[in-house]
């Protein structure tokens, strides 16, 4: 994935950094997988809800097959797209009966190649098996949590997560976070590292393309003038924040704090990402 930068015209241009577009196939989406994003973005009947948050650029949102669940049916890959939804590349495949659908693109994966979703089949990029029949120490990606549910897990650009083992109708896998947690043997996942690695590098370059993004401007609390703004707010202070440790606009301690709800699951956690 080959990185680019403009010709230094500008304070913003000379410092972007951005990826090569080149290995596309196409600038048009297929319009029957779009879908238009309307409205506000961070806000709940007009008050914030989340903040520095904005709509961005206008866009439509590409319908993504992440549950793959055509099973024992060829489909060809027709299209490497740009998504301007995620940092991935997708791909639009055509099934043998006709219908077409957007997968994420794993790395390798390329125009005319075939891939399947099926118990059993060739650990080939692109396919997509149940845990039991992956070979360890595969790359995988679009990782389901409950079986049947849908990948929702290893989705950024350049992410891959790998089987260490099975035992017991689990399967250890190594997370890219470093974690390592057992899943269902049942659990489907999609073979091969994601396409974009190389988005980690980039350089947004200006505020600019901050804002088409949808991301807004971010105040530091100790900056505002009073504490109904932000607990670190107000004149009366000399300097620091005036509390004994950083919290967050809504008074909650933004260091160590730990808001973890789902405890139940942690008997699937092998080994913790913070512990070496």
């Amino acid at each position: 994935m080959a990185l680019k930068r403009k010709k230094p015209t500008s304070p913003g241009v000379r410092a972007q950094v951005l990826i090569s577009r080149k290995h596309h196939t196409t600038t048009k989406p297929y319009k029957p997988l779009l879908t238009p994003l309307k409205g506000p973005k961070g806000r709940s009947k007009g008050t914030v809800s989340v903040r520095h948050q904005s709509r961005g650029a206008k866009k439509h949102y590409r319908i993504i097959d992440f549950l793959r669940d055509k099973k024992n049916i060829k489909a060809k890959v027709l299209t490497i797209e740009y998504d301007p939804n995620r940092n991935v590349d997708i791909s639009l495949v055509q099934y043998e009966d006709g219908e077409k659908r957007y997968i994420l693109r794993p790395k390798g994966l390329k125009v005319g190649d075939m891939i399947i979703y099926a118990e059993k089949t060739s650990p080939k990029v692109g396919n997509a098996m149940p845990l039991k029949n992956i070979p360890t120490g595969i790359p995988i990606h679009n990782l389901e949590l409950q079986p049947g549910a849908g990948g929702i897990m290893v989705r950024g650009a350049g992410t891959y997560a790998t089987i260490l083992s099975k035992d017991s109708g689990y399967a250890f896998v190594k997370m890219p976070s470093g974690e390592v947690r057992k899943f269902l043997e049942d659990c489907y996942a999609t073979l091969g590292q994601l396409s974009n690695e190389a988005y980690k590098n980039t350089k947004i370059g200006k505020a600019g393309r901050s804002r088409h993004m949808g991301i807004r401007p971010a105040v530091r609390g100790v900056a505002m003038s009073s504490p109904r703004q932000h607990p670190h707010g107000g004149s009366y202070k000399t300097s620091g924040i005036g509390r004994p440790s950083p919290v967050s606009p809504t008074g909650v301690p933004s260091k160590g704090y730990k808001t973890r709800k789902r405890k139940h699951t942690d008997k699937y956690k092998v080994k913790d990402r913070r512990k070496k």
